[in-house]
């Protein structure tokens, strides 16, 4: 057959060569990554052959098995599954991480300089290149179940690997590595060492559901051993707590979300009764790399009787805990279920709303008795967590309850709407909050100018979903969640008769400006008002109440939906010296027509402080830089 040689990308070639070159300490992490594949392989066969009877493909005795020679110094590690095709070689094995490569070098690079590398192999898809660790040579053939030819694929891990077709390959996939010399001192053990190869498979991979099978050594006149089992293949699940040790529980959460660290939390679930089923779940300390993409794969693995049925149920968990990885093995589904007929089962919308709970009430524990562990959970989780504000009316008071966000009250403690409510001043109806892209520049936005000056306190919401929840949300224990750029503020009260014959005094004095600059500015706003927001600045731009914001607009607009362009209100400081000055101007001058610059000036730079853009940046340079030729 005709041997084609083809180019690693570049990126690629970066990676090979930081793995080869001791990336990694623990290089045991190979046999971990390959038999996982090969794990996986298995299970897809046994999915595929469920929903294809006619798959000529044999299933009678699915293992996956272990094979050395220490003559020619090589491991092998073979299974009889799913395997692939020719195109499926090249584009799955051929490049490194179809998507993700350049993330995976960055992140790689910043984890080896703070030792923290261990965590990071297979996350990014590249666990089968882990054997360049150890190897100097890859050898995998392959068949994929119902073809008649197979595929070889053989790389030196440098800058070239080639593809071959072949007539004899047996289903499945076998990988051949070509073992470097042992080397202790830099962790490279002799992985031609039966005990070590018992070793790491007890260790990594104990819980397969798949018999792991190698020969052992034969002795000296003895006929040819029969092969012995290396791991146990009890479901972690199916076992009572204290059979199962936590270092089990996180081998386990390794190998079905490719996340090499250890989780956060682990759940637990049975459910008895009318409809029995497991459920092992687990909480990632860290948020994938992908969390927020549209390729994100997001569920948990579903098994029926343990045998496993599907990755990535979507219909097990909401989409805003697509973070949570597990599985769950039910009872009383059919084998033969399909991702269409679970969105409709009634059975597995009451799992789906037990399993939710049962996170959100772990969850309310970490808070309650870890806080560490909830400041990571939080950190890394709580924007998609509040996602479900929005979509799951039935849990939002439990999400309410672990949420928590910046405020003013400190600048390093998160607080809790409860915890906002309990130091509420008195008199005070509403909870304010604001939005934007940071803590800095909402702190420093003129509409917090009152609110500093009072001692009231805001929450500083800078997640693009803050724009949203709070709107469905609404109030929090009677209390009105209250936006500090939309509306009328009135932080003095009706009560204080002082202010507010002060007011009425202020809006007399200003009626005229005001109704002029409506007219000079009505392209851009719909009112011109006094503010009772402003202690500092001189002017700003706010949202009617029930108003979109400008970042819920451009959210919209992003996701391709049509949005009209809302007309804001211009709020004026009466005791600002630059306001005070164009409203004398105004009564004073019979000819307006120069201060018609000075209220475009002014409404412009009420936008720019919000963190907005001018509608037309080169004229309102223009006009700045005349102003200043003019005073100098």
């Amino acid at each position: 057959m005709t041997t084609e040689t083809f180019e690693f990308q570049v990126e690629a070639r970066q990676l090979l060569q930081l793995m080869i070159h001791s990336v990694y300490s623990n290089k045991d992490v190979f046999l971990r990554e390959l038999v996982s594949n090969a794990s996986d392989a298995l299970d897809k066969l046994r999915l595929e052959k469920l929903r294809d009877d006619s798959l000529d493909a044999d299933v009678s005795d699915l293992h996956i098995e272990i094979d050395v020679d220490k003559d020619a110094r090589t491991l092998t590690v073979r299974d009889n599954g799913i395997g692939m095709s020719y195109d499926e070689v090249g584009r799955l094995i051929g490049t490194i991480a179809n998507s993700g490569t350049a993330r995976f070098l960055k992140e790689l690079r910043e984890a080896q300089d703070g030792g923290g590398a261990e965590g990071l192999i297979g996350q990014f898809g590249v666990g089968f290149y882990s054997g360049f660790m150890v190897a100097d040579e890859v050898t995998l053939v392959t068949r994929h179940a119902g073809e008649s030819q197979g595929t070889r694929w053989t790389s030196r891990g440098e800058s070239t690997y080639t593809l071959e077709k072949v007539d004899d390959a047996p289903q499945g996939t076998s990988v051949t590595l070509h073992l470097k010399p042992a080397d202790p001192e830099n962790q490279l053990h002799d992985y031609t060492s039966p005990w070590t190869i018992r070793e790491i498979v007890k260790r990594y991979s104990d819980f397969i559901t798949w018999p792991i099978r190698m020969v052992p050594d034969k002795a000296d006149g003895e006929d040819a051993p029969e092969p012995e089992t290396l791991n146990s293949m009890k479901a972690l699940w199916a076992r009572s707590r204290d059979e199962v040790s936590d270092d089990e529980y996180h081998e386990l959460y390794k190998h079905i979300s490719h996340d090499w660290r250890e989780p956060l939390e682990t759940i637990r679930l049975q459910a008895e009764g009318t409809f029995e089923y497991q459920a092992l779940l687990f909480v990632p300390s860290h948020a994938p790399h992908d969390l927020f993409t549209r390729d994100f794969k997001r569920g948990v693995q579903l098994y029926v009787k343990r045998v496993f049925i599907m990755d990535d149920c979507e219909a097990l968990l909401p989409p805003y805990l697509r973070f949570v990885k597990g599985v769950v093995d039910a009872q009383d589904l059919s084998l033969n279920v399909s991702r269409e007929i679970l969105q409709q089962d009634r059975h597995i919308a009451m799992m789906q709303r037990r399993l939710t709970k049962k996170v959100l009430s772990t969850v309310k524990e970490i808070k309650a008795k870890d806080a560490d562990r909830y400041t990571t959970f939080w950190r890394e989780f709580g924007t998609v967590l509040k996602e479900g504000l929005v979509t799951d009316s039935e849990n939002r008071n439990a999400i309410l309850a672990v949420a928590s966000f910046a405020t003013t009250h400190a600048e390093d403690e998160p607080t809790t709407l409860a915890q906002y409510v309990e130091r509420m001043k008195d008199g005070q109806q509403d909870i304010y909050y604001i939005t934007g892209e940071s803590r800095q520049s909402i702190e420093n936005s003129p509409h917090m100018e009152a609110f500093r000056d009072k001692g009231i306190e805001v929450l500083l919401l800078t997640d693009a979903v803050d724009e949203v929840w709070v709107d469905a949300v609404g109030e929090y224990e009677g209390k009105k969640l209250r936006s500090v750029t939309k509306g009328e503020i009135d932080l003095d009260g009706e009560k204080d008769e002082k202010a507010g014959g002060e007011r009425e005094k202020q809006t007399e004095e200003y009626a005229g400006l005001l109704g002029w600059m409506r007219e000079q500015l009505d392209e851009d706003i719909k009112e011109v008002r006094l503010s009772a927001r402003l202690t500092v600045s001189p002017a700003c731009v706010v949202s009617d109440a029930h108003d979109l914001t400008p970042a819920l607009e451009n959210m919209y607009r992003a996701m391709g939906q049509e949005v009209p362009r809302t007309k804001r209100i211009l709020e004026l400081n009466p005791g600002h010296p630059l306001v005070k000055n164009l409203n004398q101007a105004y009564k004073e001058r019979e000819d307006r027509s120069g201060l018609v610059e000075s209220a475009e000036l002014l409404h412009t730079l009420a936008v720019l402080a919000e963190g907005g853009q001018p509608k037309d940046p080169a004229r309102f340079v223009k006009l700045v830089a005349d102003r200043l030729e003019r005073s100098l």
